[in-house]
């Protein structure tokens, strides 16, 4: 497993942390302190309006959990990679592609994301 894998796999578990104190503590340490989200719903900047996002697409679906999926795909800077938002274990409501980019210290400060299958 590649460090951009661990990575991927790290800021996908941040989405389904409910509890705020340590939802936080992984974002600043995910995340660096001027990173930006941007995906067609939202384009943010800085930890706080991160947070504030996955906050508000947590209150949006309720007790769905974001799954990677395929494999991540990384090459010097930039990670690609695939996710799904549903039921544990459930079929997928939503289904996303980003792109991240990496920082030599092993953070995200970008992420572009798209959104491939949304509910009607």
């Amino acid at each position: 497993m590649t460090d951009a894998t661990k990575l991927v796999e790290r800021y996908l578990a941040i989405w389904n942390i409910t509890d705020d104190a340590e939802r936080r503590a992984e974002i600043d340490a995910v995340w660096t302190e001027d990173a930006r989200y941007v995906d067609p719903l939202v384009d943010v900047t800085g930890r706080d309006a991160i947070d504030a996002t996955i906050a508000a697409v947590q209150q949006q679906f309720p007790g769905l959990v974001f799954t990677p999926g395929d494999d991540v795909d990384a090459h010097h800077d930039l990670a690609r990679f695939t996710w799904k938002l549903g039921l544990e274990g459930g079929e997928a409501i939503v289904v996303g592609f980003d792109v991240a980019t990496l920082t030599e210290d092993g953070r995200i400060s970008t992420v572009h994301g798209f959104l491939d299958q949304v509910p009607a």
